[in-house]
Order: C-alpha cells, then sequence, then structure tokens
C-alpha cells in the first residue's frame, strides 16, 4: 500500500503538513498537490498556525518529471491538470485565515521553491539549496515563480535568477527577503515550533485581518489599501477581539 503523499497532524494550535514523498525528494505529482491543497484546507479547521515541512530532509525539488512525462503522452489537458492543481493549493495559502509557515531545509527547487514563495512565512536551514533551476532543465516555470519572485525580489534580481537558475543558500534567501530567519539546521525544528507557538497565542481574528491587509493590499493599488485598512480596523476596534485588546492595554497604564 502506497503511503499518503502528506501528512498532517495537530499538536495545541499548531498543525503540521508533511510532504510525503522521501523517495523523491517530495517531488510534486497531481496527488501531492491535491493532497496539499485538501491538507492545507483541513488544519486551517483545527489550527491556528500551520507548518509546511519535507520528510527525508529536503523541502521539495519542484515538479516529479516522471509524472510530468506520463501526463504530456497522455496530452495537454493531462498535464494542465497538474499545474492547476499545484497552483490551487498555492493559491490556498493566501486565503486561509491562518499563517503558513514553511520549514526549508534540503532542496527547495522549482516547485518546492514557488511553494516558499507562497508562504506567509519561511524559515530556512543555513545550508538549504534553494533554486527555480526550470531553465537549467529547459523548462520555464509553471507554479507562479514568473509573477510572485519579481513581486517580493524585483524584477532585475528575479529575472537574473530565473535566467541562470543560480542557487540561494539560507542567508541569502534571507538578504533577497524570501525568508523570514535562516538557522543552523540542527535549531531549524525548535526555531519553527517557538514561532508558531508564538503565533497561536495571538487573537486569531487580528491574525487573520493583518494578512488579509497585506494580501489584498499588494494586489490592489496603495490608495485602495490604505482605504481598505482605515475601513477594517474600525469594524475591528469596535468588534470583540479589539476592543477587549484597547481595554487590556489601557487597564495596564491605569
Amino acid at each position: 500500500m502506497e503511503p499518503p503523499p502528506v501528512l498532517t497532524s495537530v499538536r495545541g494550535d499548531v498543525g503540521t503538513l508533511t510532504l510525503n514523498r522521501p523517495d523523491a525528494m517530495n517531488a510534486f505529482s497531481v496527488e501531492l498537490a491535491t493532497a496539499l491543497e485538501a491538507g492545507l484546507a483541513e488544519l486551517a479547521t483545527r489550527a491556528r498556525v500551520i507548518l509546511i515541512r519535507g520528510a527525508g530532509g529536503h523541502f521539495c525539488v519542484g515538479g516529479d518529471f516522471h509524472e510530468v512525462q506520463r501526463l504530456r503522452a497522455e496530452g495537454s489537458e493531462a498535464l494542465a491538470g497538474l499545474f492547476a492543481a499545484f497552483g490551487r493549493a498555492t493559491a490556498l495559502i493566501a486565503r486561509l485565515p491562518v499563517p503558513v509557515i514553511s520549514v526549508v531545509q534540503g532542496f527547495a527547487m522549482a516547485g518546492g521553491f514557488e511553494l516558499m514563495q507562497a508562504s506567509d512565512i519561511v524559515l530556512v536551514a543555513d545550508e538549504a539549496k534553494i533554486a527555480d533551476n526550470h531553465a537549467n532543465h529547459a523548462m520555464i516555470p509553471g507554479g507562479g515563480g514568473s509573477q510572485r519572485l519579481p513581486r517580493l525580489v524585483g524584477r532585475q534580481r528575479a529575472l537574473a535568477h530565473l535566467l541562470t537558475g543560480e542557487r540561494l543558500r539560507g542567508p541569502e534567501a534571507v538578504a533577497w527577503g524570501l525568508a523570514y530567519r535562516s538557522l543552523p539546521a540542527p535549531e531549524l525544528d525548535a526555531a519553527a515550533e517557538a514561532l508558531a507557538e508564538r503565533l497561536a497565542a495571538k487573537d486569531p481574528l487580528s491574525l487573520a485581518r493583518i494578512k488579509q491587509l497585506v494580501d489584498e493590499g499588494l494586489a490592489g493599488s496603495l490608495a485602495d489599501g490604505l482605504a481598505h485598512e482605515r475601513a477594517l480596523v474600525v469594524t475591528h476596534i469596535d468588534g470583540e477581539a479589539g476592543g477587549a485588546g484597547v481595554a487590556a492595554f489601557t487597564s495596564k497604564g491605569s
């Protein structure tokens, strides 16, 4: 019997989703992409924070070339299904009301790198190997790399990286704005758990609304984003969570 493509678990308020194809360095298949979307949606109903990890010491090396070859033989409609499934999974992350943290070690290539880019926060091992290496294999991005990467790091740096496929390490990923923190590999898991617990202890509605403001604001103009922020902050303070926060803060000063 084949092992499940993803493993999910919840401890306290923290959910963990593990990409579970270690023999293939967690390369994406249609089954894995579909299970990633379903697993994230399910964990968001049970946890306040979600960690994404890879089994076997690697995050994800991208699309499974054996799967790509098989789907290519079936025709363009079958091939499109792989990228549609992966696109749905990565797009879901921005819509979830909980923070999604990718914990990256080993290889994060192509689709694995694209999953990193779609995450809310990324923690990475110092010696992780990170790259959009599509061009090195006569391929082009299909999981959002040509669109998210320029928005994250700027056109010049993104285009140079996409065309050369040069590898980044953890500290470089932080310097580029692709990761929040880089740590020695033995410290990575503990740091991820500590960050998740810290976020899980905060008011979930506040975190959901901050995430919403950032993601929706980046998709529109600055003026529209600022107007949305002003409207939502009034709604929030008028509500139970914001009101409790104001009351708790003012009571400390009295």
